[in-house]
């Protein structure tokens, strides 16, 4: 698998055409370094000619790798994030040989006048500081530097990492946060962790060595339950639905794998690297579409469709690559795998911090959050996965209704797989702010996982939603009230290819990408006329309807070729 983290290194490199970044030196030799994006693509350069891969760019990269040693001391250009990584370039060229002596020793003497006082934009300097992850990033630079003989900064690395550790709740899971009541990006706290990982596989044992790693063993068990059968990991928050999200978490998992090898465990440590392997290949898949994009849809790149002003292609692209050498790094490749670990069932409930329920079994995932952020998310249910189906074919997370990333519709509107009541001539909808929902009961059996979940609408309507998950799909049943509605969306859009949408009586099928979606009802099917758009493209809204004791039946299934 080393091998393989490699090789996909250089295909998210291949997004970069040569003319690409040259012109993108220019730009930051002309307007100075002001992020992470350029050094981050420089190391992933250094490391891939350290392996014999595009070595045809060895003088160029010699030359951004000079520049980057040489300012990055002297800006303050997010260096919280670009150090660590133009440590493991330097040590990877160091150990190839590929680059001259002289001039790696010149590097050294440029990386040795960091002051991580100044230097770095954000540390923590009491351990009760509200400073939230580029701390931890600091911290985990300097302790990069400290292992390569640039520093000795063992005090300002404590105390970045006491005052990061606050920020963990019961589960290990990291709070993005100072205020609890806050939502929590899931990513962040994905990342988070897996800078607690490379700082312990990079060699800490200070003071704080046994409470990370305790941390980490707790909360990578529940990233197992978190993870959908297609290796993706869970919806939530801001910068989710890019490439480089899975990457973060294999880290994790091969870091886990190698602790529970060590520790005679040999059939969790394949369970963490089966769970490795899929999220690998969710990773390799959108890697192998062309042209490559970097988040998960296929709007043309410059749209910006799906992404936060921040998250442009220069910097989140080649941060695939850099996500990828970091479990390349912790990877021990001697580990097996242990197949069919996903269809284990499975239901899961997170602290109250993340407000997330996962249910499992079967080879379909089903996620839910009762306190979504409505800039990203909804209420509801926002995921139905199915190993090796298109993940957005029924939904892979929310539609928003104050969108903070870009989209290309006109009225976008909260939307999840919900329960719903009318409302005048519209609809009051359960993805909404303002509906409560409160589990009453999960659990699993040995062939299905399921969930009974009260469900209150704004306008106090309350229904009762059971959800059973096996192998043959996802069965919803509501009661509680009369006149029952519950929201099905049908993806009709990923920005380059429409899906097909049919209905049938009491059966609403979407065809993509070789694979079908099938809803059907115990009564009727209404078109609402909506469409709502996430990350991923865009979905027309159904809804099912009966006068009581409502049920719907979710199968994803494969088609023959030229069905869709």
């Amino acid at each position: 698998m080393k091998e393989t983290y490699l090789n996909l290194m250089e295909k998210t490199l291949s997004a970069y055409t040569n003319e690409h970044i040259l012109h993108y030196f220019e730009r930051v030799k002309e307007n100075g370094l002001t992020e992470h994006g350029f050094p981050r693509l420089t190391a992933n350069i250094g490391i891939l000619i350290a392996h014999g891969k595009r070595v045809d760019l060895l003088p160029l990269f010699t030359e951004m790798m000079e520049f980057c040693c040489k300012t990055m001391p002297t800006v303050d250009a997010a260096n919280d994030f670009s150090v660590r990584e133009i440590i493991c370039c330097l040590l990877e060229v160091e150990s190839s040989g590929v680059v001259e002596k002289e001039t790696t020793q010149r590097w050294r003497t440029y990386l040795k006048e960091i002051n991580p006082l100044t230097t770095y934009t954000i540390i923590a300097k009491s351990p009760t500081d509200t400073v939230k992850n580029w701390a931890l990033f600091s911290g985990v630079s300097e302790f990069f530097r400290q292992t390569a003989g640039l520093c000795s900064s063992s005090d300002f690395i404590d105390l970045q990492i006491e005052q990061q550790l606050q920020w963990l709740d019961e589960n290990g899971m990291y709070q993005d946060h100072p205020n609890s009541e806050i939502h929590h990006p899931v990513l962040y706290d994905l990342v988070s962790r897996g800078l607690f990982t490379l700082l312990l596989h990079q060699g800490y044992r200070g003071k704080f060595y046994d409470r990370i790693s305790e941390a980490l063993k707790k909360a990578a068990l529940c990233t197992l339950s978190m993870q959908s059968p297609n290796g993706e990991i869970a919806y939530g928050g801001r910068s989710n639905q890019f490439l480089f999200n899975e990457p973060w978490m294999i880290a994790i998992f091969e870091f886990e794998a190698n602790r529970y090898a060590m520790l005679g465990d040999m059939q969790t440590a394949s369970r963490f690297k089966q769970a490795s392997a899929r999220a690998l290949a969710v990773t390799e898949r959108w890697l192998n579409a062309k042209p490559i994009r970097h988040v998960k849809n296929r709007f043309p790149t410059e749209s910006g469709y799906g992404c936060e002003e921040y998250a442009y292609f220069d910097k989140y692209m080649i941060t695939v690559a850099s996500n990828l050498y970091a479990a390349y790094l912790v990877c021990n490749q001697d580990i097996p795998c242990e197949n069919g670990a996903d269809l284990l069932p499975c239901a899961w409930q997170s602290s109250p911090h993340f407000h997330k329920l996962f249910l499992k079994s079967g080879g379909y995932g089903l996620e839910f959050d009762f306190n979504a952020d409505a800039c990203y998310d909804a209420n509801g249910l926002g995921r139905v996965h199915r190993t090796g189906a298109p993940s957005a074919i029924c939904l892979s997370c929310p539609c928003p209704v104050r969108p903070a990333y870009r989209l290309d519709i006109k009225k976008p509107f909260s939307f999840a797989l919900c329960s719903a009541d009318r409302s005048g001539e519209d609809w009051l909808l359960g993805a909404e702010k303002g509906t409560q929902y409160q589990v009453l009961e999960s659990g699993t059996n040995h062939n299905f996982a399921f969930a009974t979940i009260a469900c209150r609408l704004s306008n106090g309507k309350r229904i009762t939603e059971r959800y059973t998950v096996s192998e043959k799909g996802v069965t919803i049943t509501l009661s509680g009230t009369d006149n029952l509605f519950y929201t099905l969306p049908a993806f009709a859009f990923d920005g380059e290819k429409e899906s097909e949408i049919t209905i049938a009586a009491n059966t609403l099928t979407v065809t993509y990408q070789g694979y079908a979606c099938q809803y059907m009802v115990s009564g009727s099917i209404l078109d609402t006329g909506k469409t709502a758009a996430n990350r991923n493209g865009h979905y027309r809204a159904f809804m099912a309807t009966a006068k009581e004791n409502l049920t719907v039946s979710i199968e994803i299934f494969q088609v023959e070729v030229g069905e869709n």
